[in-house]
């Protein structure tokens, strides 16, 4: 086995189901792929909220330089008709398609690095785990589960989507987001829909991740070891 990634499994004397270690491996994956999707998100309504402000600023400043204009009343008058109809077309609701924007990777670099640093997340995940017993890749699954359990506590603000107790009978009522309850199963018709809760969700309410000094390379998620 490679030095780089040698683990100790006999840090704790206890099994633990290979099922729940992959299963655990998905959940921080995706936890990653969210992260970069509400950073992408945020930016995009940032964007959006600051055209509207300088397209409105515009907008009032050509309204009263016509009105502090030499020219005759009639003509001016005509001018702001011009700016208001403008107005009213901009911001007739149009269906736009929908595009996708590159967001940074910094953010999702630095999560795998805490989660390196803390649980030997990547060592985890890229050892070859068929090389040893479902007991001794338990015992290590509990070591990699307390130290991403940490960073989670430490960095990020975690609740519930829905309230209701998983296996609880709930009802979706025409215009629930899509983007917090997907739903499974026999789909048919329009909403209310009414079924049971498989899983009640998560949705991040805070983050706290470091900040970093400026010119930090984010891509390096651990530095190599040299001993001497």
């Amino acid at each position: 086995m490679n030095t780089l990634y040698t683990i100790d499994l006999s840090i704790v004397p206890t099994t633990f189901d290979l099922l729940h270690i992959w299963l655990g491996g998905a959940v921080f994956v995706l936890l990653v792929l969210l992260l970069v999707l509400l950073l992408a998100m945020v930016s995009q309504l940032l964007s959006k909220h600051k055209l509207a402000l300088a397209l409105r600023d515009a907008q009032v400043g050509q309204t009263v330089a016509i009105a502090n204009s030499n020219a005759p009343l009639k003509e001016r008058i005509v001018e702001v008709e011009k700016i208001v109809e403008v107005e009213k077309i901009i911001h007739v609701p149009v269906s736009e398609a929908v595009i996708l924007r590159e967001s940074t990777p910094d953010a999702a670099m630095q999560l795998l690095s805490l989660l390196q640093k803390e649980a030997r997340f990547i060592d985890f995940l890229k050892e070859d785990v068929t090389l040893y017993s479902d007991a001794d890749v338990g015992i290590v699954a509990r070591v990699v589960h307390e130290g991403c359990n940490k960073v989670l506590n430490e960095h990020f603000s975690l609740a519930p989507v829905r309230n209701e107790h998983e296996g609880a009978m709930v009802t979706l009522k025409p215009g629930f987001d899509a983007a917090q309850v997907r739903l499974t199963g026999n789909i048919v018709g329009q909403a209310p829909f009414t079924g049971t809760l498989i899983h009640k969700g998560w949705q991040v309410t805070s983050v706290r991740l470091p900040k970093m000094a400026q010119g930090h390379d984010a891509s390096i998620i651990a530095a190599a070891e040299v001993e001497l």
